[in-house]
């Protein structure tokens, strides 16, 4: 079990001598850190405190990076309520997005060096004559999103937060608006509040009622109408409306609220809607397509209500952890065995990872990353057909990743020990709204770590692997995707290329799922250090010669990136490629760079062509892998307003013709991958999941493995037949292997 951090109790005055206590762990309930700060020098990062140092009492109980609690998001709303100039301006606020304004990484260090445990003074740069500690941190903000439905403007505004700000009760907001500004020609993501009024304006426009009607249906409960962003297509789509173009599906029982309605595509009908205003400004009924007949096998729900009957001869699966997990969570912060990290969240991009680190033994907490977390999704389709061509979704920028997250359940989401993460985001009106157990975090038999057996003695060693993945300095990112296929409709003996007929009268259209993770590295680095560069490995198939006489050899091939134009890579696995992030300043014992390597799963590249409306706002997705020099207000691949937008390749497209030098730099890389997916009739009605991802790995990172210390499984311990095996000794001759 991991190693408790060091809490020290606060002292009576404001300087004092420190006590250290190990406390029991805790799985379920939040520990909030003790309030102190130490100013020590420079100690092994889990020694105990020496005595006779002193200590402060620290002025806040929410570290830097710990994602906005609810009182701080209603205290956030309220203060840029207070601030519209009248009542008119105020009423018409509608908020977007309230998220933490991330510090720079020097305050981040400050506060894990003093302000928070396990304290670690190693953070900071070593300066003449000691360190000199604030009495306390700067103030928490807030950075908010808010779109005018009465002007059709999007504002960008920060607002300072402090501990007595935060626990303000009563509707008095005392935060202080430190900046506002309307960002000029964009528009927000869409929220739900305004996807169910566009549903309800649509089905209450007697033109579509009557369209509708044409086709058989008078029963409005029986439609479901789903928003759809434009993209941007022409300047019709300019965002200086706020506009929609849903498609449209119809259940076929009215009695059946758990129907999967998306087995009856509406097509032929156009509509158009301002979001704004919540009108129908333009509709069309182009084609009158029949719907498709009813498919028997459409549902997916349990049992009689699927019309069918479940397998009864699956047992259960129970995970017993009698002894509970290995980790410890104080907060967000998270100890598993000598990994540490802090989770957070955001509306828009879900998991956040931050500060992970490793405790290496003598050599101390060693960080690889500062913030760790997925920016984008697109999903574009491949059928050019109306309405499927504008099928492209961009559903962190146009949606968002973490308002569509819901509340995991255990035996389902997730098994054995869990503890569960909360996430608080604002809803369209300002109110706070809270997923509860929207993160879990638990452990997962994974299998064999490593294994081998010595022929001479008979004696096998094996040491089994729980996932996080992470005993062996790996850290997997992995996609499971999984849900309901956007259908068209085929009409009688009607054939489709650009997709798989899944029944009678439908089809479903091929498509490819790309996701982006921003990586902002810090491998062997201190928070702001810009000590990192990136390495292009190739193997490289040796030339017949001198040097290949047996035509057999091939060998690694390393090429430093070494500015941001150079660094826009695809995948190749025919010479293996793959990416290393190196220290600069740090070797291993033999005297090469520490590094993590970033080691690509199956991938691909968009299959549109160069010209495609939809890589206008995605030039992101024409590489696999670029790498940026951090800065602060770069964060997502597209822009952070993608939705309408006009401008060619905002974002990283642009963000690199900078060409910034990357010999020695703050590294973010920006991995994409994807998969394309031909639908499968085994894909309906619900699709099972299909993984995707990568792996970041130790490369050089340390001296040898670092899961030899990994102690045998008890069963083993237990197993009297191994233990014979191991006794006996082998006299001569070879050993059988299996």
């Amino acid at each position: 079990m991991a190693s408790a951090p060091q809490k020290a109790t606060p002292p009576p005055s404001i300087f004092a001598a420190a006590t250290t206590t190990n406390p029991a762990p805790d799985y379920t309930v939040d520990q909030p850190a003790k309030k102190v700060a130490i100013i020590i020098t420079e100690p092994s990062t889990n020694a105990p405190f020496p005595k006779g140092i002193t200590t402060m009492a620290r002025s806040q109980s929410s570290h830097p990076l710990d994602p906005l609690s609810a009182a701080e998001i209603s205290v956030a709303v309220e203060t840029v309520r207070a601030a519209g100039a009248t009542p008119e301006l105020r009423d018409s606020m509608r908020f977007i997005e309230v998220v933490l304004l991330e510090p720079d990484k020097r305050v981040v260090a400050l506060a894990d060096a003093y302000f928070f445990p396990p304290f670690q003074p190693s953070l900071l740069p070593r300066t003449k004559g000691g360190p000199v500690i604030p009495s306390k941190l700067p103030p928490r903000c807030a950075r908010l999103v808010v779109y005018n439905k009465k002007t059709n403007e999007t504002s960008i505004w920060i607002v300072e937060l402090s501990q007595v700000h935060a626990t303000t009760r009563g509707g008095h907001h005392r935060g202080k608006v430190i900046s506002s500004h309307v960002v000029p020609d964009v528009q927000p993501p869409i929220d739900a509040v305004e996807y169910a009024e566009c549903e309800a304006v649509v089905k209450d426009f007697p033109p579509f009622r009557e369209a509708m009607k044409k086709r058989g249906i008078e029963d409005m409960d029986l439609v479901m109408v789903d928003t759809w962003c434009v993209g941007n297509y022409s300047e019709a789509d300019d965002p200086s409306r706020r506009l929609a173009k849903p498609l449209i599906f119809c259940r076929a029982e009215s009695d059946c609220p758990m129907e999967n309605g998306y087995a009856r595509p509406v097509e032929g009908i156009y509509v158009l809607v301002d979001m704004q205003n919540m009108v129908v400004i333009e509709f069309e009924d182009r084609k009158l397509v029949p719907l498709p007949p009813v498919d028997p096998l459409r549902n997916y729900t349990p049992g009689e209500t699927r019309g069918g009957s479940d397998r009864s001869d699956v047992k259960p699966l129970q995970i017993i952890q009698p002894e509970g997990p290995s980790f410890r969570v104080n907060g967000s912060y998270v100890e598993w065995q000598k990994w540490n990290f802090r989770v957070g969240f955001t509306p828009r991009e879900g998991l956040v990872i931050y500060s992970v680190a490793y405790v290496d033994g003598s050599r101390g907490r060693r960080s690889i990353a500062h913030r760790l977390s997925f920016v984008e999704m697109v999903v574009p389709y491949g059928d050019p057909n109306e309405p499927h061509y504008r099928k492209n979704a961009f559903d962190a920028g146009e949606d968002g990743l973490g308002k569509n997250a819901h509340s995991l359940k255990k035996g389902c989401d997730c098994l054995g020990y869990i503890k569960y993460f909360d996430a608080h985001f604002t809803n369209f009106t300002g109110g706070v709204e809270t997923i509860e157990n929207c993160v879990c975090l638990h452990e997962e038999d994974h299998g064999i770590l490593w294994k081998h057996q010595d022929w001479r003695t008979g004696i096998a060693e094996v040491r089994r692997q729980v996932k996080h993945k992470i005993f062996d300095g790996k850290i997997e990112a992995e996609v499971k995707l999984t849900g309901i296929l956007s259908l068209g409709t085929l009409l009688p003996g009607e054939f489709r290329k650009y997709g798989t007929m899944i029944a009678p009268g439908l089809y479903a259209p091929v498509h490819q799922h790309f996701f982006v993770a921003r990586m902002d590295m810090a491998v062997d680095s201190k928070p702001g250090d810009a000590l990192n560069q990136v390495v292009e490995i190739n193997v490289k198939v040796e030339e017949p010669g001198e040097n290949n006489v047996h035509n057999n050899a091939f060998y690694a091939e390393e090429t430093l990136l070494r500015s941001e134009l150079e660094a826009m890579r695809d995948c190749n696995p025919l010479t293996a490629r793959h990416w290393i992030v190196r220290n600069t300043r740090t070797s291993n014992r033999t005297g090469t760079l520490t590094g993590y390597k970033l080691v690509p799963g199956p991938n691909c590249l968009p299959l549109a062509g160069s010209e495609a409306k939809f890589l206008r706002r995605a030039a992101f997705l024409k590489h696999n892998l670029w790498i940026t020099s951090y800065s602060q207000d770069e964060m997502f691949p597209g822009g952070e307003f993608p939705n309408q937008n006009p401008r060619v390749s905002e974002g990283l497209a642009t963000w690199v013709k900078q060409n910034r030098s990357l010999e020695e730099s703050d590294i973010v890389l920006w991995y994409v991958f994807g998969i394309t997916h031909v639908p499968r009739l085994e894909d309906w009605p619900v699709m099972p999941v299909e993984r995707i991802g990568f792996m970041l790995m130790p490369h050089g990172f340390f001296n040898c493995s670092p899961a030899v210390d990994v102690p045998p499984s008890p069963c083993e311990l237990l197993d009297s037949k191994d233990s014979d095996i191991k006794s006996k000794q082998i006299q001569g001759g070879l050993v059988a292997k299996l």
